[in-house]
């Protein structure tokens, strides 16, 4: 299965991308796609911002059996890039509709890193709603940290989390 990373957050090389960097290294063949280096604009009913980068971006996600959204905790909730993101799927479900059904049935999966290793309650809510409306598999999530800002260490805890997390993402052969 093809399986992508998108890395939604306002530090292209901060916690978050540490995980998802772990997360590659030991699972290789999943693909980053890091939205800053994008533009993509807000939603709007007027679709003054369907001349930036997020269609194109789609085309190319579409193409992934799986998608993994990676994210950092902002008061208590997913990144802004992530938010706007997510928000211009409208797009899909008004003006580009055959593409926006080719996500059909993709799996998602989160990964969040915050200031403590487990997210909030109601974090994952909106991802699952999101799944549900537009007919994706919401398959999980994975909540984590980095050990301090000074010397920017995975816990060990984490480290295993995120070899569990692989495995259920890209099953390995047991033999």
């Amino acid at each position: 299965m093809k399986t992508v990373v998108i890395l939604a957050s306002s530090r292209s090389n901060g916690n978050t991308r540490k995980i998802v960097d772990y997360l590659i290294s030991i699972t290789p063949e999943i693909s980053l796609i890091d939205l800053n280096e994008y533009s993509i604009g807000y939603f709007d009913y007027n679709f003054k911002n369907s001349d930036d980068d997020f269609i194109n971006l789609i085309k190319r996600i579409v193409d992934f059996d799986q998608i993994i959204f990676a994210t950092p905790v902002y008061w208590y909730t997913m990144s802004a890039q992530l938010k706007t993101f997510i928000d211009r799927f409208t797009d899909l479900l008004i003006d580009e509709k055959k593409l926006g059904k080719k996500l059909k049935k993709k799996d998602l999966y989160i990964i969040s890193c915050g200031n403590t290793c487990k997210a909030t309650k109601n974090f994952y809510t909106p991802f699952k709603l999101f799944a549900k409306y537009l007919k994706i598999n919401y398959k999980g999530e994975l909540s984590t940290c980095i050990k301090s800002k000074e010397d920017n260490v995975i816990r060990k805890s984490v480290i295993k989390k995120i070899h569990k997390f692989s495995k259920k993402v890209i099953p390995r052969d047991k033999s």
